[in-house]
């Protein structure tokens, strides 16, 4: 169950042509929460030597929102690996607890040079930590 919130501020290109955001902003507004999260609690340097790559997400839709209304992504995490982090992600409502969205992100994290596999920083894991407590 997500314990952080980060918002989620629709903008006007945001509805499609039938009137409801485009699911496609629903994972951009994920991706940004997630990042933003780890890098003002898990101290991750997104130009530094240890980057988060997504390997895999998904998101199901379960209610439609649209321009102007005010949404947050709820932040949790499913599972905390070695080298990998999968995100429980859900989209509200502002100040809602039902979510019209719940998606998944799973991070591995890498060397930036190289790009093979790294621990999770330390950082990170002890911002999970604080999060799931």
């Amino acid at each position: 169950m997500p314990r952080a919130r980060h918002p989620f501020p629709l903008r006007w290109n945001d509805n499609d042509q039938y009137g409801h955001v485009n699911n496609t902003v629903y994972y951009a507004a994920m991706d940004t929460a997630v990042n933003a999260w780890m890098i003002a609690h898990g101290g991750l340097d997104p130009r530094g030597d240890v980057i988060g790559l997504c390997v895999a997400s998904s998101c199901e839709f379960r209610a439609p929102a649209s321009y102007p209304e005010e949404l947050e992504v709820g932040i949790g995490v499913e599972r905390l690996g070695r080298t990998s982090l999968t995100w429980d992600l859900h989209v509200l409502r502002a100040g809602g607890d039902d979510p019209i969205a719940v998606g998944r992100f799973t991070h591995v994290f890498v060397d930036e040079p190289s790009r093979r596999p790294v621990p999770v920083p330390d950082g990170v894991r002890r911002a999970v930590a604080a999060l799931q407590d």
